[in-house]
C-alpha cells in the first residue's frame, strides 16, 4: 500500500489497519487453528536443507586401528595384460572402510553335578552345588542390557521381549523380565540413596509428575530435581503424601512447581518460597493475556 492509498483512508479505516498490524499472528495458541497448521507454516518458511554455500565439507575419519586390513592388488596390467608379481612395491591410493556389528549370540554355560561311587567304601559321593545354582540363570550382562532397554530406551515389556528375541535369540517371558529388572534394582540402591540425600538437603527443589501405565495399571511418574540430583519416583497416587515420602520432612527455601493442589498444599505446609511455572498455565489464560 502506497502513501497516497493511506491518505485516502478514513480515520476508522486507519485505526482498523493499525490494529490489524499489531494483532498477533494466528496460531493454535492464539486462535482455534489446529496445531498441525503451525507445523505447515513453519515448513513453508523454513530454509531449504542441505549444505549452505561456502560450507566446509566433513567426512568420517578413518579408524586408526582397524580390526582387519584387506589389501587389493591388481592382478594384471591394464595396458598390456602382463601378470603382475605380488612382490612389486605398491602405494595406497584410496581406503574404504566397512563397519558392521559382530554376530551376537548368547553363551550358555551348563554346570553338571556328577556323582561317583567310592571304590573303598562304595559310598555314592555327589559334587557340591555350584555357587549361584539356586539363583537366576541370567548373567550380569543380560541384566544390564535389559535394564538399559527398559529404562533408558523406555521399551514396554512386550517390545523388550521382542528385542531380546530378534537381536540375541533369547526367549524370556514377560514375568521373567519383570523379575530380572527387580533384581537389577539392588545395583541402583546406593546411587538412589545418595540422590535422595542430596535432594533432602537442597535449598531449591523443583518437582512435577505425569501419568503412566505401570504393570497394566494407571500410575504416576514423579520427578524431583535440585542442583546436584534428579530423583525419579513411581507411585500409584498423585497425592501430597508422595511429596512427603520423598522429601522426608525437608523444607527447601524455594519450591518450584505447577499449580497442582498437592504440591501447592505441601509447599504451604513446609513454608518455602513457592514459585509457579508459567509454562503450565492453561492455554486460554495465555490467550487472555495476549
Amino acid at each position: 500500500m502506497s502513501r497516497s492509498d493511506l491518505e485516502r483512508l478514513s480515520k476508522e479505516e486507519l485505526i482498523e489497519l493499525v490494529l490489524k498490524l499489531h494483532r498477533p499472528e494466528k496460531t493454535s495458541r492464539t486462535s482455534s487453528k489446529p496445531p498441525a497448521s503451525d507445523r505447515k507454516e513453519r515448513r513453508e518458511k523454513a530454509r531449504p536443507g542441505g549444505a549452505k554455500p561456502g560450507h566446509e565439507g566433513h567426512k568420517r575419519a578413518l579408524t586408526a586401528d582397524p580390526d582387519q586390513v584387506v589389501e587389493h592388488r591388481p592382478a594384471s596390467c591394464s595396458a598390456c595384460g602382463e601378470p603382475l608379481p605380488t612382490d612389486l612395491p605398491a602405494e595406497v591410493i584410496s581406503v574404504h572402510e566397512r563397519i558392521d556389528l559382530p554376530l551376537v549370540r548368547p553363551t550358555v554355560e551348563q554346570h553338571r553335578r556328577l556323582c561317583v561311587t567310592c571304590p573303598a567304601c562304595q559310598t555314592r559321593v555327589a559334587a557340591p552345588r555350584p555357587a549361584g545354582a539356586d539363583a537366576t540363570p541370567f548373567g550380569p550382562r543380560l541384566h544390564a542390557v535389559a535394564t538399559y532397554l527398559k529404562t533408558f530406551q523406555a521399551l514396554s515389556y512386550e517390545r523388550l521381549q521382542a528385542a531380546l528375541s530378534d537381536l540375541f535369540g533369547l526367549r524370556l517371558s514377560q514375568g521373567g523380565l519383570m523379575n530380572l529388572l527387580r533384581r537389577a534394582q539392588g545395583c541402583c540402591a546406593e546411587g538412589r540413596d545418595a540422590a535422595l540425600a542430596r535432594l533432602r538437603q537442597a535449598p531449591v527443589v523443583a518437582s512435577d509428575e505425569t501419568g503412566v501405565r505401570s504393570e497394566g495399571a494407571n500410575s504416576y511418574h514423579w520427578v524431583f530435581r535440585c542442583e546436584d540430583a534428579v530423583v525419579h519416583h513411581a507411585a500409584t497416587s498423585r497425592a501430597a503424601a508422595v511429596v512427603g515420602e520423598v522429601m522426608a520432612g525437608h523444607r527447601p527455601a524455594v519450591w518450584i512447581s505447577d499449580r497442582y493442589s498437592a504440591r501447592r498444599d505441601t509447599a504451604s505446609d513446609i513454608r518455602p518460597a513457592w514459585r509457579t511455572s508459567l509454562a503450565t498455565w492453561p492455554t486460554r489464560s495465555r490467550r487472555a493475556r495476549t
